[in-house]
């Protein structure tokens, strides 16, 4: 894991086309901005996980029409 150190208003860029900035900083929290293409997916982890989560369940009991409908 690459850690990084940025203060408000700085930027990373990732793979040329992706630019994660920090908008503001209040005590524990950080809100981040994504810019990204569209084709580009960006999710919360959480959320992230439950797809990975429905698609395996999906998978695993031989209904591809609910795989097909997380599309």
């Amino acid at each position: 894991m690459l850690t990084l150190s940025r203060k408000k208003g700085e930027s990373l860029v990732i793979n040329n086309n992706i630019e994660v900035t920090i908008l503001d900083i209040r005590g524990d929290q950080i809100k981040v901005g994504i810019a990204a293409p569209k084709e580009v997916p960006v999710y919360r982890k959480e959320i992230f996980l439950e797809i990975q989560e429905s698609n395996k369940n999906a998978m695993e009991s031989g209904d591809m029409e609910a795989l097909k409908n997380l599309f």
